[in-house]
């Protein structure tokens, strides 16, 4: 069986748990990388050992092509494949990070997000925006977001979770509702909230590209995208006060650890100490 075979079937195996579609094509593009630099010195997948994998790993660190998340992700592709598709437990633990990379979070201000929106002209932009932002959802949840998830009259939208299979609600911005009632009524979505050419899915890509043209519109020197866009909601959030625990289960987090990670914005923003330029 060739490798594309093996990658046929991985698919399959991973199909068969349940996995995403996106979390598949992550796993299949991590092996297919590995793959294509061993086959430069083996022709069977047998004769791969752990040691071949260490080497790989330390290319990838060595020519800076390699973050601590990205280095757990090849990880993982690489032992679900031996898992799942050959039979066999391989021990990579020794090649997984040991120290946590705590980055804080990119995010616009307040001012920053009113400048996007108002930039924007087209009402299904302005409104995929306004939803990005006002709720904090996901990019594969907004393109997922059925016409029969938003609840009008309790002002609440129902999030059925891509990531992993969980469900939770988040608030509806009477903003929001005011731009949503006029594209509903131009725009007559049958199935999904957002929709493409013959009342199709909304792509994902159409809508990072969307994000990115109204910011170039608008002059931010910031890299703005939908991720960007949920940071922010977090941020301003918690500036405003509201609970972390709160925010946590209004972001579809797991773990409170995730969520903590944008206290350092704000601790870092709203911090009493003075530069001791300031004494002199």
């Amino acid at each position: 069986m060739d490798i594309q075979d093996l990658l046929q079937r991985f698919a399959e195996c991973l199909k068969i748990q349940r996995y995403s579609p996106s979390s598949i094509k992550n796993y299949q593009s991590n092996l297919v990388l590995f793959f294509n630099y061993i086959s430069k010195q083996f022709s069977c997948i047998e004769e791969i050992e752990i040691s071949h994998i260490e080497n790989y790993i330390f290319w990838k660190i060595n020519n800076g092509k390699c973050s601590g998340t990205h280095q757990k992700m090849i990880l993982v592709s690489i032992s679900k494949f031996y898992d799942f598709v050959l039979g066999i437990k391989i021990n990579l633990n020794h090649l997984y990070p040991k120290r946590s990379e705590i980055k804080q979070p990119n995010f616009l201000t307040l001012k920053e997000v009113k400048q996007l929106i108002e930039v924007t002209e087209n009402l299904k932009h302005k409104c995929l925006i306004m939803f990005l932002y006002s709720t904090g959802i996901r990019l594969c949840e907004v393109i997922n977001l059925k016409t029969t998830d938003i609840d009008l009259k309790n002002r609440t939208i129902f999030i059925r979770q891509v990531k992993d299979k969980k469900e939770r609600k988040v608030m509806l911005s009477e903003n929001l509702v005011v731009y949503l009632m006029q594209y509903y009524l131009r725009y007559k979505p049958v199935n999904y909230v957002f929709e493409g050419q013959n009342k199709s899915q909304f792509s994902g890509r159409s809508v990072q590209q969307i994000v990115k043209q109204s910011a170039i519109k608008s002059g931010l020197k910031k890299t703005v995208s939908p991720f960007i866009l949920r940071h922010s909601f977090a941020v301003h959030l918690i500036e405003s006060g509201i609970d972390i625990c709160c925010i946590q289960e209004l972001l579809g987090h797991n773990f409170l650890k995730s969520t903590e990670s944008y206290t350092l914005v704000t601790k870092a923003a709203k911090s009493p100490i003075k530069s001791p330029l300031d004494t002199l």
